[in-house]
């Protein structure tokens, strides 16, 4: 079975980023679903999640879920309670699945882990629950252990997406009877050919052609090269110029404290991708 190719999307906003650019969202699925790409995960990091509030994440969940396309919502968010309310709605919403970081910022204990995730997956129920496993973005990794505790504690667990690196990280999480989507775009080809069920890859918000042939020929090279590319600039706003430089009304608008490209930083990303190929 080829791997699954999931776009991390962005969260298309105006206003300089204080609302939701509903008009956005309908053109921005369609650019997504015409290069081939199998599914999104709504309000990430690179969807800029955890700087929108409870409402308007609830908001994008629905305009993400009524355009064809399967999605997985990502619900984490600091407080357990806000987390649970998020994966409740996202089920009634008609996801095909919900993902949850550790919150952020406290270094939770094995046990207060465990009942976060618990109480989100059991607010989603039967709706596959995924934990959203990324040392960097949390500050701290969540424990294998905790993982396999979770599996009895709650059935619909169905898998894991990865963003660590390198792939000494990410290994320990391939376990036996999970999908485990790997989010460095440099290590997808190494991931499917360990057992990766495929990759969320913020690249793909801009670029998911680069990222159906990363997962289809098994070779990430290109992928992980243009990734770096990406980040030598600001890159919520980077991807969302990309996407709108490709026909999508999408703004650069981005939450602050994020910041949008200056004059200079455009001219920059825009050369440095021409000279790249992409």
């Amino acid at each position: 079975m080829a791997g699954r190719a999931i776009a991390a999307a962005l969260t298309p906003l105006k206003d300089d980023g204080a609302s939701l650019d509903e008009a956005a969202f309908e053109p921005y699925v369609a650019f997504l679903r015409a290069a081939g790409i199998d599914g999104v995960l709504a309000l990430g990091t690179t969807g800029e999640g955890i700087l929108l509030d409870v409402t308007e994440r609830r908001r994008t969940i629905d305009l993400f879920s009524r355009d064809g396309l399967p999605v997985i919502a990502h619900c984490g968010a600091q407080t357990t309670a806000d987390t649970v309310e998020l994966a409740r709605h996202a089920a009634a919403a008609g996801a095909a699945g919900v993902a949850v970081i550790g919150p952020p910022y406290f270094a939770l204990d094995d046990e207060a882990l465990l009942a976060h995730f618990t109480a989100a997956a059991h607010a989603c129920a039967p709706l596959p629950f995924y934990v959203y496993e990324f040392e960097r973005a949390s500050g701290y990794a969540v424990p294998v252990h905790v993982v396999e505790r979770l599996r009895e504690a709650a059935p619909n667990l169905a898998g894991l997406k990865v963003s660590d690196a390198p792939f000494a990280k990410v290994s320990p999480y391939l376990i036996e009877g999970l999908d485990v989507f790997v989010g460095a775009e440099s290590l997808v080809g190494q991931g499917i050919a360990a057992g990766a069920a495929g990759a969320v890859s913020a690249l793909a918000s801009a670029f998911p052609d680069v990222l159906v042939e990363a997962v289809r020929s098994g070779d990430s090279r290109r992928a992980g090269e243009l990734r770096s590319l990406v980040e030598g600039f600001p890159r919520h706003a980077s991807l969302k110029a990309v996407v709108g430089s490709r026909g999508v009304p999408m703004r650069e608008d981005v939450r602050k404290p994020l910041r949008g490209l200056t004059t200079d930083e455009r001219r920059g990303l825009f050369g440095a991708l021409e000279q790249f190929g992409a």
